[in-house]
């Protein structure tokens, strides 16, 4: 591979596109060519540092990760430091890199330390960011009976801003503290820095259970509860295509902001649910229920049906350049079928009790009452 990049000017003015690059299928074979990098890795045992360390050490890097020690990498030939972001980072202390990958940065004051400390010691800084850090509507999930109207969400849109009084030094919400985690990057590696915002990160793993629902639910069959009218947009990403592809971005050094957001064309709630429906043999029925008759029923969005989110620009951001970048990905129904496989060998009570979704109870009143609405139409 070439060495060059999609962007050298400042990350807030967009991406221009640069040197081209060669597409690595989501499941091609992970040897590769090429001087292996010494990568730091800050975190590293979450849902996206375990697939994204052992990518790397099978493509033949040298691979450091850096965490509070409070979980395990059972990974042979990883190195582990132990620290604190937000403290202590003395294990990183004179200490040498190619590339440094951010993946759990939740907070901007931990950026400034750790860009302070390696923007002469590190040649490339990976940030994983996230489409939350996106300005205005963008940043909320408003539950609208009506599709979003407005301009598509692309890698020059505006990003969120602290509040007028802010202070630095001061604790930001999610959103503007990636955002603002962003710009101290560029000033600490300018024209050496890359830029990754994901939006849901889905597949084997996922602690939040917000895809997991849609998988474990389906295969339980029966009559499922499906929102809306299956038009909506939803944009997801396994985990795996995210980590792999980061880490071939890498490898490559290419440079910019890319929206790492799925799937490769525009996908619908109702596509989604019946690419879901490929990975299981158990008899389903999905039942779609409106927009409005859930919002009069106190059922709501991303929480009780995670995923799904009407009206909301963040359900179909622009991911044009990660593809061109590299970004592939592969099959729902095998990211489905890899959730499902994954979520089973979880203990019982992470396998009854889901944090996000629909109790079967309340599914089953939502879906008589709206069956009784239907008779008396």
């Amino acid at each position: 591979m070439n060495r060059r990049h999609f962007l050298t000017s400042a990350m807030s003015a967009g991406v221009a596109l640069g040197a081209s690059t060669q597409l690595v299928g989501a499941q091609s074979s992970v040897i590769r060519s090429g001087s292996p990098k010494r990568l730091l890795i800050l975190g590293g045992t979450g849902f996206i540092g375990p697939p994204m360390v052992q990518y790397a050490v099978d493509r033949g890097h040298e691979v450091t990760i850096f965490t509070r020690g409070r979980s395990k990498l059972d990974i042979p030939g990883v190195e582990h430091l132990v620290g604190d972001r937000a403290d202590d980072l003395e294990a990183l202390k004179g200490r040498t890199w190619d590339t440094v990958l951010d993946n759990n940065a939740r907070d901007y004051r931990w950026v400034q330390l750790t860009t302070q400390l390696l923007k002469d010691n590190v040649e490339h800084y990976m940030f994983v960011s996230t489409i939350s850090a996106y300005a205005g509507e963008a940043t909320g999930y408003e539950f609208v009976d009506k599709p979003y109207s407005g301009p598509q969400i692309k890698v020059g849109s505006p990003l969120a801003q602290p509040p007028s009084n802010f202070q630095p030094g001061e604790e930001l919400p999610y959103g503007p503290t990636k955002a603002l985690s962003e710009q101290i990057i560029e000033a600490a590696f300018p024209g050496r820095a890359t830029v990754v915002r994901p939006g849901f990160i889905v597949g084997p793993g996922d602690p939040t259970d917000r895809f997991t629902y849609w998988p474990v639910r389906i295969d339980q069959g029966g009559e499922v509860l499906a929102p809306g009218d299956g038009s909506d947009p939803v944009q997801i990403i396994d985990v795996r295509d995210l980590t792999e592809w980061i880490v071939r971005l890498v490898e490559d050094e290419i440079y910019g902001i890319f929206n790492g957001v799925g799937i490769g064309s525009p996908l619908s709630m109702a596509e989604m649910v019946h690419g879901i429906r490929a990975a299981t043999s158990s008899e389903v029925e999905f039942t779609w229920v409106p927009t409005s008759f859930l919002m009069q029923h106190d059922v709501q969005s991303y929480s009780d049906l995670p995923i799904w989110i009407p009206g909301d620009p963040l359900s179909s951001v622009d991911n044009s350049l990660a593809m061109e970048s590299g970004l592939t990905f592969r099959p729902l129904a095998v990211t489905a079928a890899d959730t499902l496989a994954w979520h089973r060998t979880r203990p019982a009570e992470a396998q009854a009790e889901l944090k996000f979704g629909l109790k079967p109870d309340r599914e089953k009143e939502v879906l008589a009452a709206w069956h009784e609405s239907m008779r008396k139409s």
